[in-house]
């Protein structure tokens, strides 16, 4: 027998195999904990892994459950800080003709072990919506309620720039890999664009972050601050505020030729001296600092002594 018929003896054999055995399925447990790895292996031996509870795997029904909203919705603000769901739902249901099964969801954002202060309620249709604002200004553990449509914004402050209205449009939070083209693209349908000023890093060229787009009139930037298309872009939330207009500062030289003319303009004007009493003034007189001479004009001024020889002009004492 030689080595070609061996091999082709043990083809038919693993062919047969196959055409006469039957492949079971596989059955996995979802439930069952992740394997141990290289490490933690090595650290169990040694006593020394912490054992973790496994992962709860949720299923597709529960995530889809968990994730649903209602439209219909109401915001609750001016909350007490101890209060719970349970007191809220107790006092919507005993308040309106809203029953406890028609309320969908309570959400009460929390911070740490103590709430923030709103919830947000969802319910089944807009009517129910209505019943629960005309709650609104009823007291609640000491604090008077505010409620209102959980879609409506009425009454939010709007983020104001921290520099006035300018067409100069200041561009954050860009990602590294934006081109001078993509903002182009991103910001032509606000207003014709004069310019672009993107930030980049000098070894790799890449953009660092922020830029700044120049429109040729000031309704572009306005546009692009109230447009929520241009809010975003490649994925990335911007912010977006109003540049200084430095072409709108006043030259040096306006300021030089102004502070001449006040001079010029003080030596021309009369001079306004007070009436002062004589009497007065005579018996106070203004005392001027006196200039000290120098040293040397002190010296060549000074009087010089005599060297000749003076008579005596004592008298002569005698004593007996």
């Amino acid at each position: 027998m030689t080595k070609h018929d061996s091999d082709e003896t043990s083809s038919e054999q693993v062919t047969r195999k196959r055409k006469g055995d039957s492949f079971d399925e596989l059955e996995i447990d979802l439930n069952a904990s992740i394997p141990l790895s290289k490490k933690q292996k090595r650290l169990a031996k040694k006593g020394k892994l912490e054992e973790e509870p496994a992962p709860k795997i949720t299923t597709v029904q529960e995530s889809e459950q968990k994730a649903e909203k209602s439209k219909y919705g109401v915001w609750i603000g001016n909350l007490s800080f101890d209060t719970s769901k349970e007191d809220l739902v107790r006092f919507l249901v005993g308040k309106s003709s809203v029953k406890e099964d028609e309320i969908t969801r309570v959400n009460v954002p929390k911070k740490g072990n103590q709430i923030k202060g709103f919830a947000y309620v969802d319910v089944q249709n807009e009517e129910q919506v209505n019943k629960l604002i005309e709650l609104s200004e009823q007291n609640l553990n000491g604090r008077n309620l505010l409620i209102k449509n959980a879609t409506s914004f009425e009454g939010r402050p709007e983020k104001e720039s921290k520099l006035p209205p300018s067409r100069i449009l200041f561009v954050g939070n860009l990602s590294f890999d934006t081109t001078e083209d993509n903002l182009q693209e991103h910001f032509q349908h606000c207003g014709e664009i004069a310019r672009i000023r993107m930030a980049t890093f000098q070894d790799t060229g890449k953009c660092k972050g922020f830029a700044f787009v120049d429109f040729k009139n000031e309704d572009g930037a306005t546009t692009a601050m109230n447009s929520k298309l241009a809010k975003t872009m490649l994925n990335r939330k911007l912010r977006l505020e109003y540049g200084e207009d430095r072409s709108k500062r006043r030259p040096k030289s306006h300021t030089q030729n102004e502070t001449q003319e006040r001079q010029e303009f003080a030596s021309e004007a009369p001079e306004i001296t007070p009436q002062v009493n004589k009497r007065q003034y005579r018996e106070r007189p203004q005392e001027r600092p006196q200039k000290r001479e120098k040293s040397s004009v002190a010296l060549a001024t000074a009087q010089r002594a005599s060297a000749a020889i003076v008579p005596s002009s004592g008298k002569k004492i005698t004593f007996d």
